[in-house]
């Protein structure tokens, strides 16, 4: 089983690379962010700065995992190759594993321009501990995302897994405190803030890398929209299956 994952993985890898546009827009859009909200405000804080660099780090990672793997997923389907995959015996568990080891990796990839933007323009610090802990934190806080991802690829076609993907993104980010501290969002955003799946993984993160108590009741609510992520993207899965093979 371990190399056929492997082979996955290694061919769903030669496909990023291949077509790297992925891969740009997952590193891009958190960089321009660190640029436009972290740099001008909070350059100078260390402690604000190395806050505001794991929320950026999500936000790559949120954008590889529930754009990126939906959109990838979909586009799958709509492919030939993909039916007959489907019809071997290993069964679906290499493949899935395969492309979230992918995503992973597309993950970590996409913040090294967040940290190096961090080191050179702001005063956050971090122990070499602390970061990879935050990056064992990141790819923890990611897997309800990538299992919507996984959802959104088997229940939509590919044009309509790229516009609710980036419909749900922006929402879920924001309302999170990815983009803005959470204490200085409106009264009703702070309410909600901690219900939310992205507020429970960056306080992962922000743990990590700081040091600080994360919320409980946002990290409860990671893990219950991970359970029900999970159940989403096996029904998906199977629905998905009997239309196509029943």
């Amino acid at each position: 089983m371990s190399s056929l994952v492997l082979a996955h993985t290694r061919y769903q890898m030669l496909e990023q690379i291949r077509v790297p546009i992925g891969l740009v827009s997952s590193a891009f859009f958190p960089a321009a962010s660190m640029l436009a909200f972290v740099v001008p405000f909070a350059a100078d804080d260390p402690v604000a700065a190395t806050t505001a660099t794991g929320s950026m780090m999500m936000i790559g990672a949120m954008s590889a995992a529930l754009m990126g793997l939906s959109i990838s997923v979909a586009q799958d389907r709509e492919q030939p190759w993909n039916p007959y995959l489907r019809t071997l015996p290993a069964g679906p568990l290499p493949r899935f594993a395969g492309r979230i080891l992918t995503t992973m990796a597309i993950m970590l990839v996409a913040v090294i321009p967040v940290l190096v933007i961090a080191g050179l323009f702001t005063e956050a610090a971090i122990t070499v501990p602390r970061l990879l802990l935050g990056m064992a934190a990141l790819l923890a806080g990611s897997v309800p995302f990538m299992l919507l991802g996984l959802f959104l690829g088997f229940v939509l076609s590919s044009k309509a897994a790229i516009g609710v993907s980036q419909l749900l993104f922006f929402p879920v980010a924001i309302l999170g405190g990815l983009f803005l501290p959470p204490q200085i969002m409106p009264a009703f955003v702070q309410a909600v803030s901690p219900f939310v799946p992205s507020r429970g993984a960056v306080e992962l993160v922000w743990a990590a890398t700081t040091g600080s108590s994360p919320d409980p009741v946002a990290v409860v609510m990671l893990a219950g929209w991970t359970v029900v992520a999970a159940v989403a993207a096996v029904w998906a899965y199977r629905r998905d299956e009997g239309r196509r093979f029943s």
